[in-house]
This record gives structure tokens, sequence and C-alpha cells, in this order.
């Protein structure tokens, strides 16, 4: 990990994507995307853009890309950032709080995602400080707490009378607790990492008393829960990858997840992989074949490093 980021961060310290705009509603609101490079792990952050104040929607890897972002922001607007959404408790989504906060934003999230950050918090500095030695613990990003939380539902009202509606799902999925971001009025959904479409996913499960338990039953039951939950099928602005409307992105999503679980479990097979084999050379091959798979299955995906790095949790649980 830590020699493909430092690559790519000589190369790629922050894209710049687009700014997504329902035309009639033009000068009203916009829907402006960052998109971080591969040192940020492909994260996209939104901003939610009305005449009168800005909401963000999860808040980079770094502090650093959390600035990118802002920078980034600032050339379609210079109104004041209120508020920061985390739609679930990954590093990508919280680690950049600190620059929002110096901001005035208010941070919100679910009960459930405040109450889980610090463990993740705990387990990813461990990892990237004494593993993948990326950072020292001195510069890994400093947990920024959540200001305000909710259980289940919370409306947002702003002040030109936007309407944001938070929803906790049902069911762990990319992560172990999930909120979405409802904008009644634009027809859009953001999601966090819920959502890879045409990009592959982070299959380690949500850290749950300090190890990851990937929960892919939950996760596509998540997704068929958005069919039911949104049936106008919104725009879906996921975490990685491209923006479609909804029910392409649950079918998509679903396909990809199941299709996920067959490979692995046909390259175990074919690897005579066991939990013995954790941590050995047999391991590294195993993980350089298993993208080799993904790639092939879906050619048409971007960032297949996500496999390498980050398939290791629904690898353990399939292992005997």
């Amino acid at each position: 990990m830590k020699n493909l980021l430092t690559t790519f961060l000589l190369s790629s310290l922050s894209f710049l994507s687009f700014s997504a705009v329902k035309a009639e509603d033009n000068k009203q609101v916009q829907i402006v995307e960052f998109k971080s490079g591969a040192e940020g792990f492909d994260t996209r952050t939104f901003f939610y853009v009305t005449p009168t104040e800005v909401v963000a929607i999860d808040a980079q890897f770094t502090p650093k890309l959390a600035e990118e972002s802002i920078k980034h922001l600032r050339t379609f607007t210079d109104k004041p950032i209120t508020t920061l959404i985390i739609t679930h408790p990954n590093p990508d989504k919280f680690n950049g709080a600190s620059v929002f906060k110096k901001l005035g934003a208010n941070i919100i999230s679910s009960k459930s995602t405040s109450e889980a950050i610090p463990m993740v918090h705990q387990y990813k500095k461990y990892y990237f400080v004494e593993i993948a030695k990326m950072f020292t613990n001195e510069n890994y990003p400093e947990l920024t707490p959540v200001d305000s939380t909710f259980v289940d539902e919370k409306v947002i009202t702003l002040i030109n009378r936007d309407v944001l509606i938070l929803k906790v799902l049902k069911k762990p999925g990319v992560s172990s607790t999930q909120t979405v971001v409802f904008a009644k009025n634009q027809n859009a959904l953001f999601v966090g990492d819920l959502v890879h479409n045409k990009a592959h996913a982070w299959l380690e499960g949500g850290i749950v008393a300090g190890k990851p338990v990937p929960t892919i039953d939950g996760w596509i039951s998540d997704l068929k829960e958005l069919d039911t939950l949104y049936p106008s099928n919104p725009i879906v602005y996921g975490g990685r990858g491209v923006t479609v409307s909804l029910k392409k992105a649950v079918k998509d999503q679903v396909t990809y997840l199941k299709k996920s679980v067959e490979i692995i479990k046909n390259e175990i097979a074919k690897n005579s992989m066991t939990k013995k084999d954790l941590g050995t050379a047999k391991e590294k091959t195993f993980n350089t074949e298993l993208e080799k798979r993904f790639v092939s299955e879906f050619p048409d995906y971007q960032i297949s490093y996500m496999i390498t790095y980050g398939s290791y949790g629904l690898v353990q649980s399939l292992l005997k």
C-alpha cells in the first residue's frame, strides 16, 4: 500500500472532477464533486451548494486533501460551509473533518457512526503507522469529534428551504453502519461507499471490536432498501466510480458483490488457501492474482488496487 500510494502521490495529488447541476435549478443549487487521487483512495467529496450556504458530504482521508477539496469548491462559490455530514465510519470519510471544523462547519453523523469512529480510528492508525509506515504517530490525522448525532433519521432544512434527509439503513453494509443523504428537491442521493459504480469495491467490512467484519448480505440488503425508500429513482452519488440512477446503481452493485464472493471462493479453492497462509508470501501472491481475476471479470471497472489492499476482510471470512 505504501509504495502504491507514494507512486500515485507524485503524479496525482488531486483530481478535480465536475460540477453537476440540475438544469431547471441552475441558479439555485449545484452539486460540486472533488475526487482525490490514489493517495486518498480515489475518494469523492460532494458539496451541496445553495445560494446561501454549502453542505459537505464526507471529509477525505487527510486534512491536506480536505483543504484541496475546499480549494476546488472555491472555484464555484464563496458561500460558507455550514455543515459536514459523515456517511459512515471509514477514515476517508472522517479524517479530514478538522479542516471543516476550523471553518465553522457543524459535523453531523448518525449516533452509530459517531460511536464507531474511535475504534476505526485506532485500528486504521495502527495499520498506517505501524504496518504500512505511511505516517508517524505525530502526523497521522487527529480525531475530530462529531458535533451532532441522530438515531434513524434527521431532516435538515437549509436557509433556502431545501431539505436534506439523513437516513440510517437497517443493516451493516460497506461499513458497520451506513447513512445516506437524500436531497429531495434535486432527487439526488448521496450514499458514501455503499455504491462504487464502475469501480472496484472496498471489501474489508466494518471494523467491529478491533477486527474487520464483512457483511455482504447486509450490504445487498441495504441496496435493496434504497429501492424501497426512494421510488423516484434518484441520481446516486457514490463514494467512488461514476454517477448513475438508483436502479442501475443497485442492480450493478448487487451483481458485483455476489460475483465478488464467487470469485474469492473460487480463487481460495484454486490456490488451496487456508488461514495458516495469512501473513505469508503465499498470501501476497494470492492477493496479486485475485486482483488480476477481478480485472478480468470486470474489465471496465476502475481502481483495481482496491482488491489487493481492501479485500482481505472478505477473504479471511471465507477461509477455513
